[in-house]
């Protein structure tokens, strides 16, 4: 083992949760009004002794690819001023041109964090509800609340949220469906054609 190896391991051991060590520590300061020596021996004495107690009740932080994150944000809060605006002109507007739907999302990973996050994004955004995750056939239910082409909604979801969530957590997308499920993956007009029959 490398000598540079060696410093990163032992500090890793002694600080298995470095962020929750130095919120601790400068937690402590700031209580205490005071960085004499005594108190800041205790400090770090508290950001060494509370997060090793602790660590094995704490998993690791995952990794993330933040340049996606924060473009990610802004997305999301992009397109929920716009929905606002959309959906309020719809609601005020003649009813009869409104054209809800129910559409099934086929989703490209089986990843807990992307797939949640993505039913959160669809629930908060105006015009569309997330009705929860199908396990079984590894796609998001939405409502929608007016919509003349399905495939496009898929589209822009898979596009605009999706992937990025993937790239976000370094997820691999996997094949659809999951080891459970011999059924090939539908294209978007059949999941058209499928919600067009539940509807008649």
């Amino acid at each position: 083992m490398r000598p540079k190896s060696i410093w990163i391991d032992r500090f890793q051991r002694l600080f298995p949760h470095p962020f929750l060590s130095l919120i601790l520590g400068a937690s402590w300061l700031m209580l205490m009004h005071s960085v004499e020596a005594a108190h800041v021996l205790l400090a770090v004495l508290v950001a060494i002794i509370f997060p090793k107690l602790s660590q094995y009740f704490i998993q690791p932080a995952q990794p993330v690819h933040w340049p996606t994150a924060i473009r990610l944000f802004f997305v999301v809060l992009w397109d929920i001023l716009v929905a606002n605006i959309r959906v309020a002109r719809q609601v005020l507007g003649p009813l009869h041109k409104l054209h809800p739907k129910w559409i099934r999302v086929p989703l490209d990973t089986t990843h807990p964090k992307v797939n949640t996050l993505l039913a959160l994004i669809i629930t908060t955004t105006p015009g569309t509800v997330s009705a929860g995750l199908e396990d079984g056939e590894n796609n998001i239910l939405v409502h929608a609340l007016s919509t003349d082409d399905p495939n496009a909604v898929i589209e822009e979801i898979k596009q605009r949220y999706e992937q990025p969530l993937i790239k976000l957590f370094y997820a691999q997308p996997s094949e659809w469906p999951d080891p459970f499920n011999s059924e090939p993956r539908p294209q978007p007009n059949q999941l058209q054609s499928k919600d067009t029959a539940h509807d008649d």
